[in-house]
């Protein structure tokens, strides 16, 4: 018998990318927008740029010479959001949408919003 519970894999897919501009549903900063910064699919959240900041103390550390390695005190830092309470921002309408994904003719798979019709990547 273990000893502790593992904690369950994320079963859905992430349709977010790094980049996107997104606006937050739920939780203290419900309503603030930001980029993501960064994914984390495995565990389906996603770090947003100034979106549920957090404070960590960082005591220092000595890397080798007499110099501290990185930042020390209290650093304030974005921590990882579940990709479900936030919504992505369609960059042609300037509106939260739904996303519907569209074959494109060379095979490959693009993003489309819901509302104006528009695809939502780059490419």
């Amino acid at each position: 018998m273990p000893l502790f519970k593992r904690k369950a894999q994320f079963q859905g897919k992430l349709r977010l990318k790094k980049g996107d501009e997104v606006i937050v549903l739920a939780g203290k900063d419900k309503g603030k927008r930001g980029k993501i910064i960064q994914t984390i699919p495995d565990e389906g959240k996603v770090i947003i740029d100034g979106v549920n900041i957090v404070t960590r103390h960082q005591r220092p550390r000595m890397t080798g010479r007499a110099t501290p390695k990185t930042q020390t005190g209290t650093i304030k830092k974005p921590a990882p959001l579940a990709g479900g309470k936030v919504m992505l921002i369609c960059p042609h309408c300037s509106k939260p949408a739904k996303t519907t994904i569209h074959l494109v003719e060379d095979g490959g798979k693009t993003r489309v919003c819901k509302l104006c019709h528009q695809t939502v990547d780059a490419t």
